[in-house]
């Protein structure tokens, strides 16, 4: 589709799951099949309206949350005033590390909406951390998007069904070692 559409796809897929897009982007641009240069602008602007909407969903669904729901998720007043200081103080270092790590932005970027972390913050923070990331995910599909079909041979029917079959016990030893507790 994309290759098909160009950035009238690329910029929602991108909002929605942005490094894996942005590799098949940078792929589709060393084909000449997109301007790099219109690659590399979608993603980012991409980049920041995907992490402003979690922003969003942060600020605005910690209001709505009754306090059961929100005892639920472990955020008690005490916490919620410790994620707002921790905002405040470091706001930019938990947004920036969130985002190269790639691991905790999700959680990070709605905790900075819901601490009322200051918006202009947020998006230099998000600007200075997100053109490096999108940079780095540009370039690794420019140079090694050909490498597509060696990781798909890697990901066979039978890597699939391993990972199943490994996800499927992770599961039952969690429900398991829960049940036990009770």
């Amino acid at each position: 589709m994309i290759s098909t559409y160009g950035l009238w796809v690329l910029t929602p897929l991108a909002v929605i799951e942005g490094p894996i897009v942005t590799v098949i982007a940078g792929y589709l641009a060393s084909l000449k099949i997109l301007s790099l240069w219109q690659v590399i602008a979608c993603v980012i602007v991409a980049d920041i309206v995907g992490d402003s909407l979690l922003y969003l969903i942060g600020r605005m669904a910690l209001g709505s949350l009754s306090p059961t729901w929100r005892g639920r998720l472990g955020l008690s007043p005490s916490r919620l005033f410790s994620l707002m200081r921790g905002f405040r103080r470091n706001g930019t270092r938990i947004l920036v590390a969130a985002k190269l790590t790639h691991a905790a932005g999700f959680a990070a970027l709605t905790a900075a909406g819901a601490a009322h972390m200051p918006f202009a913050s947020f998006i230099l923070a998000n600007i200075l951390a997100g053109i490096p990331k999108c940079l780095f995910f540009v370039a690794l599909g420019y140079l090694f998007g050909s490498a597509y079909e060696t990781v798909g041979s890697w990901l066979s029917a039978e890597a699939a069904l391993f990972m199943v079959l490994g996800l499927v016990v992770v599961v039952l030893v969690y429900f398991q070692r829960r049940r036990a507790k009770r």
